[in-house]
């Protein structure tokens, strides 16, 4: 295989989390009962890490097409995690300001998902669009306001979107820079999209924190790269784009939010946060590839502790139940290859998650209110980067001495 960022081979991978379903595939009752009886096969592939010793760009060994995950039938929507659209409004307080943004402007958000955050330009008065392939998450950001376009962003869509409506002043993306397997054409559809005075805004989970806190969930089949700032710089350089400013994010288990411009704009100068996180990354040894071959070792000892709690609470009766059916959630759910049962149930608030259950496990998605009357006496924290509003959200539990527990970056009981 070589680097799908600067074609330079690769070597074996570093990290291998063994063969798993789509993490946001979830299935009804009619796909279970097949599966159970044996009449179809829940397709599986390998979750496997390789990283460029050219470019330092990690990335998923094989993938399944985007065409195949990002359906109608999607299962994220983002207005569900409040903190995270107050943390889109901060965002959109921020560049609005900064950037003088007003009026006259013109925002595009590629991945703008069911409208969490172009929502907050309207509200501004500052015209914006949104990309998204997901139909259905489409039909609920139309429903707040938010004009939405149902695509997959890449060169060929930029060129036709700038012919129909010319440039734009601010391009963004939250966590759609890892969803792209041709990480060059997005790249290059940024630069044609983009205005010469414009500027561009990425956030994605930070390399450096996965490696660091070995948040190996955070693998799984939408994901084809993890990004470091070293990578990205170079990918950003290759298509004229210069990362001129960058912010460390708490969201999603520790984020990079960059921003970039035209490599000829000299109105905007590059900021002393670019070297500075870059020399923190070299530090972290993420231009080494010892630092993660490290990882596999790591992430099979959370594992076998998580197992043992397991094995511990049942001996005891004890009941354990989940919350947040997050495609993270998932892959730690599948590499721990926890027995059925184990587990009565996830109670997610997503009501089109409701009625479904987890891929691979097997576990039926509830409401909270199925989780409150079951009283389970451990409630595991699936998407851990929602830790506290979680557990402040399910602090009922302490009325039947019930505890939680989250794995990452080790299993803790509290």
């Amino acid at each position: 295989m070589t680097c799908r960022f600067c074609n330079a081979e690769l070597e074996a991978p570093f990290l291998d989390l063994g063969m798993h379903p789509s993490a946001n595939r979830l299935l009804n009752k009619g796909l279970l009962d097949q599966i159970n009886d044996g009449s179809i096969i829940e397709p599986r592939s390998p979750l496997r890490l390789q990283v460029c010793q050219k470019c330092w760009l990690v990335q998923l060994s094989e993938f399944t097409q985007p065409d195949e995950i990002f359906t109608d039938e999607y299962v994220y929507f983002s207005s569900y995690a409040q903190s995270w659209v107050a943390h889109a409004k901060r965002y959109v307080d921020t560049v609005h300001k900064r950037f003088c943004l007003d009026a006259n402007s013109w925002v595009v958000e590629v991945a703008s998902n069911d409208g969490y955050l172009l929502q907050h330009f309207n509200e501004n008065g500052i015209p914006c669009t949104g990309v998204d392939p997901a139909g259905n998450a489409a039909i609920e950001a139309e429903a707040r306001g938010v004009e939405t376009i149902v695509d997959f962003f890449s060169l060929e869509f930029a060129t036709k979107l700038v012919e129909q409506r010319g440039k734009a002043d601010l391009v963004l993306g939250n966590n759609v820079l890892a969803h792209v397997p041709t990480i060059n054409d997005f790249v290059a559809g940024l630069h044609r999209l983009l205005k010469p005075s414009g500027v561009v805004t990425m956030e994605f989970p930070h390399l450096a924190r996965l490696v660091e806190l070995t948040q190996f969930d955070t693998i799984y089949d939408e994901h084809y790269f993890y990004f470091s700032l070293l990578a990205v710089q170079k990918i950003f350089l290759h298509h004229g784009l210069q990362i001129f400013d960058v912010e460390q994010l708490s969201t999603h288990g520790g984020s990079l939010r960059i921003f970039a411009k035209h490599v000829d704009n000299e109105a905007l100068q590059i900021t002393e946060n670019v070297t500075a996180i870059i020399d923190m990354e070299k530090r972290l040894g993420i231009d080494q590839l010892t630092t993660y071959k490290a990882l596999q070792q790591r992430s099979e000892a959370i594992r076998t502790d998580f197992r043992t709690f397991v094995d511990e609470a049942q001996a005891q009766g004890k009941t354990i139940a989940a919350f947040g059916a997050a495609a993270k959630g998932n892959t730690f759910l599948n590499y721990s290859e926890v027995e059925q049962g184990s587990i009565s149930l996830v109670a997610d608030d997503t009501p089109i998650k409701q009625g479904r259950y987890l891929p691979g496990s097997h576990i039926s998605i509830v409401s909270e209110q199925d989780l409150r009357e079951l009283r389970p006496d451990y409630v595991l924290i699936l998407p851990w980067n929602f830790r506290e509003e979680i557990s402040e959200k399910l602090s009922y539990i302490r009325e039947w001495d019930g505890k939680f527990v989250t794995c990452i970056p080790q299993v803790e009981i509290w």
